[in-house]
């Protein structure tokens, strides 16, 4: 049934599925690897402190910020496709509803009002893309907020776990 109603939403309803679930995949991946990266934090403290060590650095809090910064922003990536997602799927989600209207007023031209039956295709491709747009849109906004925090309390829990441990790191 569910691809009957994409079938009928045409090529956007189908571009629209693909972008969801390439979305999703980046977002259920994102969210395993902060979970990882949380779990595993002193690893990457200890990486810190190693780093610190060989060079000698006098300036502990500065490199540390810097180096977490780093790692931060290397992290980052594959949420900028989240967002392009939750962006873009309302719009092709428009630009399905405006050629299903488009087609519904030529066939309305090209055989008037008499047939019901004619035009409701139009019709349907306008309502179905508009939903899938919106169904794709949503979760991705949620997922790229919610990914987004994630990464600021990972570098915010980082930081702070720096500062606790400063003295045993030096």
């Amino acid at each position: 049934m569910i691809l009957a109603y994409i079938n009928q939403g045409g090529v956007i309803a189908w571009i629209l599925l693909v972008m969801g679930i390439f979305g999703i995949s980046i977002s259920i991946y994102k969210t395993i690897q902060f979970a990882y990266i949380l779990k595993h934090k002193q690893k990457h403290l200890l990486l810190l402190a190693k780093q610190i060590q060989q060079h000698n650095i006098k300036e502990k809090s500065e490199f540390a910020k810097e180096y977490i910064n780093s790692f931060i922003n290397k992290k980052e990536s594959g949420l900028p496709t989240i967002r392009i997602v939750a962006t873009i799927s309302p719009l092709l989600g428009l630009l399905g509803t405006v050629i299903g209207i488009l087609l519904t007023f030529e066939t309305i031209s090209q055989s008037g009002l008499e047939d019901a039956k004619l035009f409701a295709d139009g019709i349907a491709l306008a309502l179905i893309t508009t939903i899938i747009g919106l169904i794709v849109s949503i979760p991705h906004y949620i997922a790229y907020n919610y990914l987004v925090h994630q990464l600021d309390s990972l570098q915010i829990e980082f930081e702070k776990e720096f500062l606790l441990h400063q003295k045993e790191i030096a």
